[in-house]
């Protein structure tokens, strides 16, 4: 696998582009692989090492040591590339103690940022768990990830306690753009409550960077998707008849939300 990625990140990158690539691992990372990535030129790279700590095999079947220990080196190394602590899932009667969260905040002075993310709690993970026989962490599978609000509270304040670690965010996108010093690809920036925990700095740029769309072109696009556009608020497209993919490029295409249009409730 390694061979295949390094190969395709070179060839990308002979070619100047500059865009965004991430590239998420639980597993190992050596000197030799920071080596070759820091030969890139033009790509803005991410490495981003996912850690959850949860024991149990059952859930996390790759040990976490593995991750913690591939963040330390790659942080080390790191020259042409980000690292960013992808500390996920965070899920209740999992890795929720107050050890869990203290050794978390520990490894982020090991990376330039850390996203803290809940669980995608989808129908695959839910008959994971009953195959399993493990207590379900939710009574319904979910269509994004789950994070309960106490929780996320008790993360803020652990790490309003501590004298160092990297700079926390609630959006890959928004941690990436910051190591990078770009305005957010994602538009996050319209959700104006996902903000408040960034850095003064970044929250500057994604402001100057944001701004309506024309409603023509979002419309032109939307179609192009095979979708059809719903509305454009002062947060969000809203659009139907696209999956999360084709939103995805309609976000990065724009520079703007784009959700689904949630169906009316009598």
């Amino acid at each position: 696998m390694k061979p295949h990625l390094f190969e395709l990140l070179e060839r990308i990158d002979e070619r100047g582009l500059t865009n965004h690539v991430l590239v998420i691992t639980r597993w190992r990372v050596d000197p030799a692989d920071c080596a070759r990535l820091n030969t890139l030129r033009h790509l803005r790279l991410t490495l981003l090492l996912t850690h959850s700590g949860i024991e149990d095999d059952r859930i996390e079947p790759v040990d976490s040591s593995i991750a913690a220990t591939s963040l330390h080196t790659a942080f080390e190394h790191a020259d042409r590339y980000r690292v960013v602590l992808y500390w996920r899932p965070i899920v209740p009667g999992l890795n929720d103690t107050d050890t869990h969260l203290a050794h978390a905040l520990d490894l982020s002075r090991h990376a330039h940022a850390t996203v803290y993310t809940g669980l995608f709690y989808r129908d695959q993970i839910r008959d994971q768990y009953r195959a399993n026989g493990l207590p379900e962490p939710y009574d319904d599978v979910a269509r994004r990830k789950v994070f309960p609000q106490l929780l996320e509270q008790r993360i803020l304040t652990a790490a309003a306690r501590r004298s160092a670690g990297s700079p926390l965010f609630r959006k890959t996108s928004c941690a990436v753009s910051h190591e990078h010093g770009t305005a957010d690809y994602n538009g996050h920036y319209g959700i104006r409550e996902l903000c408040d925990i960034c850095p003064v700095a970044q929250i500057v740029r994604c402001s100057r960077a944001w701004t309506a769309p024309d409603p023509r072109t979002v419309a032109e696009l939307t179609t192009d998707l095979g979708g059809t556009l719903t509305t454009i608020t002062d947060r969000a497209i809203l659009v139907q008849g696209l999956d999360d993919q084709r939103r995805y490029l309609m976000q990065h295409t724009l520079g703007f939300q784009a959700g689904p249009t949630c169906p009316r409730t009598a």
